[in-house]
């Protein structure tokens, strides 16, 4: 990919220029860390994702923000490769220091909850999920208008959870709300659209 070479080319520009730790090297490794995750390639993007943590750990304070940046990429990354128990224990250590050190409903703290909720889902943890999701959503609703996608995509997790509970009457309230949202703020054939419109015709036919 040219990105991806792009990338990598200014790393070794980097690489001769600056000291091993500097924390320009560390973007850079994260940015090519990215381009990997994009393409699906996840043991690459976190064997730069974990060059890119350990000059932050070195030259950071302990809950520098770029830490809990750091964390939760790598927490994506193993999310997406199936191994919860690793992708939950990054996803904490980011939410940790996001607690520590932003604003008690700062949106990067409801995108944590959500991220751990995800995990618990995927590990069948559905009432730990519906937790975590409730919380995102509570702190949401705080921060951002009512018809904002991010509170669509809550509504949707927790619809989903009803739907693995087969508690399809409050699956469709929860869905129903994420539709609304969504038609107000994304195009008519957008894929968030056409799944949930997939998901409300399915609990329908089980009521």
């Amino acid at each position: 990919s040219k990105a991806l070479e792009y990338y990598e080319k200014s790393l070794e520009i980097s690489k001769k220029a600056l000291p091993a730790n500097h924390p320009d090297l560390a973007i850079s490794y994260n940015n090519i860390g990215l381009v990997y995750k994009s393409m699906g390639e996840y043991s690459q993007a976190l064997e730069y994702y974990e060059k890119s943590l350990e000059i932050y750990k070195k030259t950071l304070s302990a809950n520098h923000p770029l830490l809990a940046t750091s964390y939760n990429n790598i927490g994506n990354v193993y999310d997406r490769m199936g191994e919860y128990s690793k992708a939950l224990e990054y996803y904490e250590k980011s939410f940790e220091i996001y607690k520590q050190t932003l604003p008690a409903n700062h949106p990067l703290l409801a995108t944590s909850y959500n991220n751990i909720g995800n995990v618990y889902k995927s590990m069948g943890e559905y009432s730990k999920a519906l937790e975590y999701y409730e919380k995102s959503l509570e702190m949401s609703k705080k921060t951002l208008p009512a018809n904002h996608p991010d509170l669509a995509i809550s509504y949707n997790n927790i619809a989903c959870v009803y739907i693995n509970w087969t508690d399809y009457k409050r699956a469709l309230n929860y869905f129903e709300r994420a539709l609304d949202i969504w038609q107000r703020s994304l195009p008519s054939n957008h894929p968030n659209i056409v799944n949930v419109k997939q998901c409300i015709d399915f609990v329908k036919k089980k009521l």
